[in-house]
């Protein structure tokens, strides 16, 4: 039998490339979208608004 290999909690290294930024850019906006969306859930608007203040901080590091 041939070993099978799970690709889940896997993850990809970003690179510096404009695609890069563009995707990040786009995920931060979806991020912040989803957070003003769910006020009457405080605490999946968190989780959201933590997950965007994470791609920020990750943008403004490839922006340097």
């Amino acid at each position: 039998m041939n070993k099978q290999y799970c690709k889940v909690g896997s993850s990809t290294p970003l690179g510096n490339g404009s695609k890069t930024i563009s995707l990040l850019e786009y995920q931060y906006q979806n991020f912040i979208e989803k957070a003003n969306l769910n006020n009457t859930d405080s605490k999946l608007g968190e989780f959201f608004n933590l997950k965007a203040q994470k791609i920020k901080k990750d943008l403004e590091k490839l922006m340097q």
